[in-house]
């Protein structure tokens, strides 16, 4: 099934100011990144994606495998090669946090190692993604690096997240 529209963009922007003799001086300060992808394989493409609202029981934990297990909209399954674009969002209304990576074995290791973690606090958001001539993404091997952990960090309440991922399969 052929994706068209894919577009993964952050924009940041802050002002700082202070008052001065005659009136207010301000420095305007910001950072936008876009990447826009077509349907294929290849740099500046992709034809998978991934996008899922989940929930975690107190204290779970869940390996979802990037090569084969997760099912698309339409039902079908996706098997990522690389990936593109991620972005992961903890729920504002979390009490505990969600902790990203570190998967027992077969770690999906080529964006955080093997051992590496992002804590996202209730709320917060994690945006990756690759340049526009980046032909693999990060690449995901099937069988020995394919496993991305999803966590629940404590007991007592459930989490919930929002996953968006943007990938090809070659």
């Amino acid at each position: 099934m052929p994706l068209s529209g894919t577009v993964l963009a952050v924009q940041a922007f802050a002002e700082q100011s202070t008052t001065i003799d005659l009136g207010t001086s301000r420095a305007p300060q910001s950072l936008a990144r876009q990447m826009q992808l077509l349907n294929g394989t290849g740099p500046g493409k992709a034809d998978r994606v991934f996008s899922d609202r989940r929930t975690l029981a107190a204290s779970a934990t869940e390996d979802l495998d990037l090569a084969g297990a997760l099912i698309d909209a339409f039902g079908a399954a996706v098997t990522f090669a690389g990936i593109k674009g991620l972005i992961i969002a903890a729920a504002s209304g979390n009490t505990n946090n969600v902790v990203i990576g570190a998967a027992a074995s077969n770690a999906w290791a080529s964006l955080l190692g093997a051992t590496g973690t992002i804590v996202l606090r209730p709320g917060a958001f994690l945006a990756v993604g690759t340049g526009q001539a980046d032909a693999t993404g990060y690449t995901v091997t099937a069988g020995t690096g394919d496993l991305l952990k999803v966590a629940n960090s404590g007991a007592g309440s459930s989490v919930s997240y929002d996953l968006h991922i943007i990938g090809a399969s070659a």
